[in-house]
């Protein structure tokens, strides 16, 4: 059991994910597995049935975030109340950075910490890029986008997420050409279509090929009708969602014609 106290210590000092899935109603009680991406769960909870389906939910608790007890049957049956498992996870949460202090970005970053995302807004512009203007945000950075993303860009993962909401080519350009070094797995861009394929154009000058402008969610957001900013972002973080889980969408970028 020490082993797992420490390994359980060790990933939370690292910020590494893991979860500590404990019996706490049911035969074993006290019994405990610890589980981390890309290894062999540790310990047991005392049958192998239980121990394959609790990782299964635990690794869904992992990806989003949260914890919670779950109810299972003696070998892991569902809809099922003989054994209550409380998982306690610890995942770095999903980050969502918003190049652009605009009017957009504030109700982007609402939804982005509704989400569970962490939020970090960056403008270069120090009169626009302010606290008082985006308190939701975890953090409102003033400097060049690229250049946040050379110190934070190791970090960014699939499941984090990029938005370019300036409309200006000078921040717009080098921002997405330094995502596209990133693993980060969702880029997507503000504009009209005219302002999508303007900066294109300028990609493409600077290096980017077709397959890397692919990646690109440029007009940004699924194709709902959004007017409002708020209805804009709500387009935004579902179109964020489907990239993440891979689900279908009708995006901007893949349709023609009027993107209001």
């Amino acid at each position: 059991m020490g082993d797992i106290y420490d390994l359980y210590r060790d990933a939370l000092r690292s910020e590494t994910p893991a979860a500590l899935a404990t019996i706490i109603e049911g035969a074993g009680v006290g019994a405990k597995m610890l589980v981390r991406l890309d290894t062999d769960p540790v310990g047991t909870l005392g049958n192998s049935d239980l121990d394959r389906v609790v990782v299964r939910d635990v690794l869904a608790e992992l990806d989003a975030g949260t914890s919670g007890v779950r109810h299972y049957g003696p070998e892991g049956e569902a809809r099922q109340t003989d054994v209550s498992v409380f998982i306690e996870s610890h995942a770095a949460r999903h980050q969502l950075l918003i190049f652009g202090a605009v009017d957009f970005t504030r109700a982007l970053a609402a939804q982005g910490k509704l989400l569970g995302y962490r939020v970090t807004v960056c403008d270069a512009r120090e009169v626009f890029a302010t606290r008082r203007r985006f308190p939701m945000a975890d953090e409102v950075v003033v400097d060049w986008p690229n250049r946040l993303l050379d110190r934070v860009g190791e970090s960014l993962g699939p499941r984090d997420a990029i938005c370019v909401l300036t409309h200006d080519n000078k921040f717009d350009v080098p921002a997405i050409v330094s995502a596209l070094k990133t693993r980060v797995g969702y880029i997507g861009a503000m504009g009209s279509r005219r302002t999508t394929d303007t900066r294109n154009k300028r990609l493409r000058e600077v290096g980017v090929t077709d397959e890397q402008i692919d990646h690109i969610m440029a007009p940004i957001g699924l194709d709902i009708g959004a007017r409002s900013p708020e209805e804009t972002a709500v387009s935004i973080v579902a179109e964020i969602i489907s990239s993440r889980t891979g689900r279908q969408a009708p995006n901007l970028r893949d349709r023609h014609g009027a993107i209001h």
